[in-house]
C-alpha cells in the first residue's frame, strides 16, 4: 500500500510498540502531527512546554519501562532545544530514537527559515543519526534507528526527517523490527573463576550496565557466593536491596566512606557494567595500587580507556554473570567480612557524630520523603548538592526507580524525567529532589505534569544557592562565592499554585510529614524547603585525589 512519509512514521512507532511520545509542534512537523492527531487512539503525544523537556521526558519514560523513549521536535530551534537531553541519553546509555523535521530538501543548506545542520550538531551525542532525503528509505531508517538504539550497549539515535518527505508517497513494505543485537561474548569462565578463588578481600562495584542488563539477581547472587561487598555508581543504584549486608552504597567522590575505604582495601575489584569515571576514581595512579581489576562491559570502548584492568570481558552483563556463576565456587572471607562491619561501624560513628536528629536539613528531609514512599516509588533528582545527598540518605531498592543525570550532570533534568516516568507507570506518583537552581532551569514543565494530572511531588532544597559550587568555593577557592549566592526571590509555592498545582513551604519535618500523609492522586504538588546554604555533601575526595584525601566531616 502506498503511503505519505508521515504515515510511514506512524506505522514505524506501531510495529515498534511505541504507545507514547514526548514532543511539541512546528512548521516542519506539521505533518508528521496531522497524521499523530489520527493514530491518537494508538499512540498518545504529550505535549511538553518545551523541547528540551520532551528529551527528558522521554528518556525518563525509556529508563523507568526499559522501552525506547521518543521525542519529536520541528527544526532549526525545535532540533537544538532538543540537544541537551539527547546528551543526557547518550552519556547514560538510555535507547531514545529523536524525530526531527527540517526543510524540504531542496532548500537544505541554503540557510533557509529554521534550518540547522542537526546531523552536524549531535554527531558526537549520538549513537548514530540519519537525514532522510527520499521517501521510499524512510521505513528502513526507522527500522535501523531503534535497532541502533537498542543493540549492544543503548543510546540516542536521531532522524532528520525534512518536511517534503512527511509528505512524500512510496509503497510501504511493513517489515518486522530488527531484532536487537547483543555482543558475543567470549570468555574462559574457569580462569576468572581461578582469579576470584585467590582473592582474601573481593570487592564488586556496580554499574548502570547491570541494571540496563537486567542482571541484579546474578549480581546478587555474585556478592553473596563470593562474599564480596558491592559499592555502586550513581547509575547503579537501586540493582541491589539498601539494607542488604553487603551492599555498601555510593562509592566515588561523594560515595559511603564504607564503600570507598572497602575498594581501597580489596585486592580484587570486579567492575561490572560501569565505566570508572573520573568522579569514581580520583587519582586512578593511587586508584589501581595493590589490586588487581577485572573489568566487565558491553562496550569494549570502555575497557582500559580510564584504568587499565588485569583482564577484561566484553559482553552483556547477563550473559557473563550466567557463565561466570556456575563455575565458582562458594567463600567465606572471615576476615575481610569482619573488616567491611568494622568500616560500616566506623562510618556510623562518623554520621552519629554529627547527628541532626529532629532538624529541618537535608538528610531528615530525605529520609522522610523516602519514608512516605514505597520501594515501587519512581525518584528523580536534578544535579547538584540534593542529587548527592539523595544518593546517599534515600533507598532505591529496585532498578529503574532512581532517575538522575550520571555522566552529563545535567541541570533541569529532573522535572522531565519525573513525568515521563510517571507516564510508564500508568501516571503513578513519582517523587523529584531537586535544589533551587536546579528547579529554576525548566520549571516551565509544571505546566505539564498540570495538564497531564501527574501526581509528581517536587522537594525543592532551597539554600539560596548553586550548591555544588558554592562548596568547592568554600574549599578550594578561599570562600570567594564567585556568582554562586543564588539569592532569589522566587515564591516557589506561589509558583506552584499560579501553574495550578499544589504549592506549599515547610520549614519544620512534622509539617512535612503532614503534607506528604495527604498528596492529590491527580496533581503536582511542590514543596519548598529551606535549608541551611552552610550544608555541605561529605565525605568528599577531592578532585583529581584519592581516598587518602577523603574529607569526612564533623
Amino acid at each position: 500500500m502506498k503511503l505519505n512519509g508521515a504515515q510511514i512514521v506512524i506505522k514505524q512507532l506501531e510495529a515498534h510498540g511505541i504507545n507514547t511520545v514526548f514532543g511539541y509542534p512546528g512548521g516542519a512537523v506539521l505533518t508528521l502531527y496531522d497524521e499523530l492527531y489520527k493514530a491518537s487512539d494508538k499512540i498518545h503525544h504529550v505535549l511538553t512546554a518545551h523541547e528540551q523537556g520532551a528529551a527528558h521526558a522521554a528518556d525518563g519514560y525509556a529508563r523507568v519501562s526499559g522501552k525506547t523513549g521518543v521525542c519529536i521536535a520541528t527544526s532549526g530551534p525545535g532540533a537544538t532545544n532538543l540537544v541537551t537531553g539527547i546528551a543526557n541519553a547518550y552519556l547514560d546509555s538510555v535507547p531514545l530514537v529523536a524525530i526531527t523535521g527540517n526543510v524540504s530538501v531542496p532548500l537544505l543548506g541554503r540557510d533557509s527559515f529554521q534550518e540547522v545542520n542537526i546531523i552536524g550538531i549531535t554527531n558526537s551525542i549520538v549513537k548514530h543519526n540519519f537525514v532522510v532525503r527520499e521517501v521510499e528509505s524512510l521505513e528502513e531508517t526507522l527500522r535501523e534507528a531503534f535497532y541502533i538504539a537498542n543493540s549492544d550497549r543503548r543510546g540516542p539515535v536521531l532522524v532528520d526527517i525534512p518536511k517534503n518527505v512527511q509528505s512524500d508517497m512510496c509503497e510501504y513494505i511493513g517489515k518486522i523490527p530488527l531484532p536487537v543485537k547483543r555482543p558475543t561474548c567470549s570468555f574462559d569462565p574457569d580462569e576468572v573463576a581461578k582469579i576470584i578463588a585467590r582473592s582474601e578481600r573481593p570487592y564488586i562495584y556496580a554499574g548502570g550496565g547491570v541494571i540496563a542488563s537486567g542482571a541484579q539477581e546474578k549480581l546478587l547472587q555474585l556478592s553473596e557466593k563470593i562474599k564480596a561487598p558491592v559499592g555502586f555508581s550513581l547509575m547503579g543504584l537501586g540493582a541491589m536491596n539498601c539494607d542488604h549486608a553487603l551492599n555498601l552504597g555510593l562509592k566515588g567522590m561523594h560515595g559511603r566512606y564504607a564503600a570507598n575505604m572497602a575498594a581501597s582495601e580489596c585486592d580484587l575489584l570486579l567492575a561490572v557494567g560501569t565505566r570508572f569515571s573520573d568522579r569514581a576514581t580520583g587519582d586512578v595512579s593511587e586508584y589501581k595500587k595493590a589490586k588487581s581489576i577485572i573489568h566487565i562491559d558491553i562496550d569494549n570502548a570502555e575497557i582500559s580507556k580510564n584504568v587499565p584492568p588485569f583482564m577484561e570481558i566484553c559482553g552483556d552483563i547477563t550473559d557473563v554473570l550466567s557463565q561466570l556463576l556456575p563455575v565458582l565456587e562458594d567463600k567465606r572471607h572471615d576476615e575481610w567480612t569482619q573488616r567491611v562491619i568494622e568500616l560500616k561501624n566506623e562510618q556510623q560513628k562518623q554520621e552519629d557524630g554529627y547527628s541532626t536528629e529532629g532538624e529541618f536539613t537535608s538528610k531528615n528531609i530525605i529520609e522522610t520523603v523516602c519514608c512516605y514512599s514505597d520501594s515501587d516509588t519512581v525518584v528523580a533528582t536534578d544535579v547538584g548538592q540534593h542529587q548527592m545527598w539523595t544518593a546517599q540518605y534515600y533507598k532505591v531498592n529496585k532498578p529503574r526507580r532512581l532517575l538522575t543525570s550520571g555522566g552529563l550532570g545535567a541541570m533541569g533534568f529532573g522535572l522531565g524525567a519525573a513525568i515521563g516516568g510517571s507516564f510508564a507507570k500508568n501516571k503513578e506518583k513519582t517523587v523529584l529532589i531537586t535544589g533551587d537552581g536546579s528547579f529554576g532551569m525548566n520549571l516551565i514543565e509544571l505546566a505539564t505534569a498540570v495538564t497531564n494530572d501527574i501526581p509528581v511531588v517536587v522537594i525543592i532544597l532551597n539554600n539560596q544557592t548553586l550548591g555544588l559550587p558554592r562548596q568547592w568555593q568554600t574549599m578550594f577557592y578561599e570562600s570567594r562565592y564567585a556568582q554562586s549566592m543564588v539569592d532569589r526571590k522566587t515564591d516557589f509555592a506561589a509558583l506552584a499554585q499560579a501553574f495550578g498545582a499544589n504549592g506549599h513551604r515547610v520549614t519544620r519535618l512534622e509539617d512535612l510529614e503532614a503534607i506528604l500523609k495527604n498528596l492529590p492522586k491527580n496533581a503536582p504538588t511542590v514543596i519548598d524547603c529551606p535549608i541551611d546554604c552552610e550544608e555541605v555533601v561529605l565525605p568528599m575526595i577531592p578532585p583529581g585525589g584519592s581516598i587518602k584525601d577523603m574529607v569526612i566531616g564533623g
